[in-house]
């Protein structure tokens, strides 16, 4: 992909580094990592030129025996605009950790390090504070950020301390956000949905909804959810022809690593296999007669719901927008919304309702409003508690261990800060003093 030719070049470069300094295998490494997300004629070259180094058994033959196509890569490396800003970062400012390969001290930025100390100073389960982005923020900014994120701190090219960790909290916050279901019972109750969701999906044991069309739960790593976003690879399909010991051909195929393996055969056996095989199946159609009739009943008693006309309810927000135009008032806590005035003005229910001039206890206006009193409560629940939390960290913080030095007029203050979302819930009679 055209979008992975920068991350292909500095790969490329990290290469001829580790040849020129002897290090044949992990120059090979990158060189291959090169090659995969980008070919190029002067990767495929010194990959070429390494395999024939390591085939020959002498550590130090790589960077003679590639020394042309070498300088052919490192020129055109140094030509390309991604390369030029590396090449003009300013290394004074930079500082060096022994996390890269065969030991090499991988450089970073300050704004590098802001990034990595931004995304640990939140709580494991923030993931929209993780992300940066906002509670009722859509699917394409959660992805948006989380290109920008995983760019930035991924171990290749963010060598600062933490880096690591900080790309781990980015790849979890996106594989619950991204995913609808583990997203709305993280909104609901605030922690890590996959405790409780591990054993509870509909979709059965190991698989999971992602982005990306399927998967398998528990099973993607964050160097996998990175390489499968940015079109590297992972969860690759392959598949096989072969021959069974049986005479008939076989078709084979393995789904992800570590996944499971599914194989077909087509075998020549006589009458009496074929005998046998019938009677496997009939005995099977028996034992699944059961669930067949109970899923047969289930579509029975569905059928007068399929012929019935429901109406769903118009949508809202709480911000305004050239969408959501019209503001309202709930007539219960006074929570203001806004909604789309023709869409709002001519749902059929809620139009008779406000035509009637009141609200009727169990009509639609009624039962809608009250929908959004429970979502907008909810959301200020969640931000309250997350909201002491992080109040409580700060006090602890400033206490220390075991109290001493502590400025107690300092940790008064913290425990006299109001929260805004605590503090409206409170006024809205839903939250005691």
């Amino acid at each position: 992909m055209e979008g992975n030719k920068d991350e292909a070049i500095r790969s490329l470069s990290i290469a001829q580094k580790h040849r020129d300094a002897g290090n044949i295998p992990s120059a090979r490494k990158f060189a291959q990592k090169s090659v995969n997300l980008f070919s190029t004629p002067e990767a495929v070259r010194l990959l070429e030129s390494l395999v024939a180094a390591e085939a020959s058994g002498s550590a130090g033959a790589g960077p003679s025996t590639a020394n042309g196509s070498a300088q052919a890569s490192s020129s055109s490396a140094e030509a390309h605009p991604s390369a030029s800003g590396a090449k003009q970062r300013n290394t004074g400012s930079a500082n060096g950790t022994a996390g890269g390969m065969g030991g090499d001290k991988r450089e970073f930025t300050a704004e590098q390090v802001n990034v990595v100390k931004r995304v640990k100073a939140c709580k494991v389960t923030e993931y929209y504070e993780i992300l940066s982005l906002k509670k009722d923020c859509e699917e394409a900014e959660i992805k948006k950020a989380y290109r920008k994120l995983a760019l930035a701190l991924h171990p290749d090219k963010n060598g600062a301390p933490g880096a690591d960790e900080a790309f781990k909290l980015v790849s979890k916050a996106f594989q619950v956000l991204s995913d609808p279901q583990k997203r709305a019972a993280y909104d609901q109750s605030g922690s890590d949905p996959e405790s409780r969701f591990s054993g509870m999906s509909s979709r059965g044991p190991g698989f999971s909804s992602s982005p990306f069309g399927g998967g398998f739960e528990g099973e993607m790593s964050p160097e996998d959810l990175f390489n499968m976003f940015f079109g590297g690879g992972g969860m690759a399909m392959n598949g096989g022809f072969g021959n069974s010991p049986f005479g008939g051909p076989v078709f084979s195929a393995s789904f992800g690593p570590g996944g499971f393996r599914t194989t077909r055969m087509r075998t020549n056996a006589g009458g009496a296999q074929q005998q046998a095989e019938g009677a496997q199946g009939r005995s099977l159609l028996m034992q699944l007669l059961p669930l067949i009739l109970l899923i047969a009943f289930s579509f029975l008693s569905a059928i007068p719901d399929l012929f019935s006309t429901s109406i769903p309810d118009p949508r809202y927000s709480f911000s305004p927008s050239s969408r959501f135009n019209v503001e309202r008032q709930t007539s219960g806590l006074g929570i203001k919304y806004h909604v789309n005035g023709p869409e709002f003005g001519n749902h059929p229910h809620i139009a008779a309702d406000i035509a009637g001039g009141n609200h009727r206890h169990g009509s639609t206006l009624s039962r809608f409003e009250g929908q959004v009193e429970r979502v907008y409560t909810n959301n200020l629940y969640g931000e309250c508690q997350r909201g002491v939390e992080r109040r409580q960290r700060r006090k602890d913080a400033e206490v220390g261990m075991f109290g001493f030095g502590t400025d107690w007029d300092k940790v008064k203050a913290i425990e006299a800060e109001k929260i805004e979302s605590c503090e409206e819930l409170k006024r809205l009679g839903v939250l005691k003093s």
